[in-house]
């Protein structure tokens, strides 16, 4: 199962087994100043939007790179049943890579609230 934590100045994203066959990598380091907005989201499945490279179960998970040919260049990994967060990035600070990243954990409140923390200037750890 893919994890998230974050780290100094940074979320860190590690994706295990099959996940880095569907994402083409095995993690993801994204600046916090690289962060323009976050979101918390009941429903992370339907963020996915596009032309895409990935794993597709129709209502259960998607796991990949959506919009390949246009709009946002989007990280996904979002599974049934299970809240997430939603990440705008400055695609510039992150390598060129992604524009967001929607990822799913059942922490996601409390990961997305310390993102948050971070983007506004308190600091604090999570």
């Amino acid at each position: 199962m893919a994890t998230m934590r974050i780290s100094g100045d940074a979320v860190a994203f590690e994706f295990t087994g099959l996940e880095r066959l569907w994402l083409g990598r095995r993690a993801l380091t994204v600046p916090l100043r690289a962060v323009r907005r976050v979101a918390y989201v009941e429903r992370p499945l339907r963020l996915a939007a596009g032309a895409r490279r990935g794993l597709v179960v129709t209502g259960i998970a998607k796991i990949g790179v959506w919009g390949l040919f246009g709009g946002p260049r989007q990280l996904v990994y979002a599974r049934r049943g299970m809240p997430g967060l939603h990440l705008r990035l400055d695609r510039s600070t992150v390598d060129g890579a992604f524009d967001e990243v929607v990822f799913a954990t059942p922490d996601a409140g409390r990961l997305a609230a310390a993102v948050q923390r971070h983007i506004t200037g308190a600091g604090d750890r999570a």
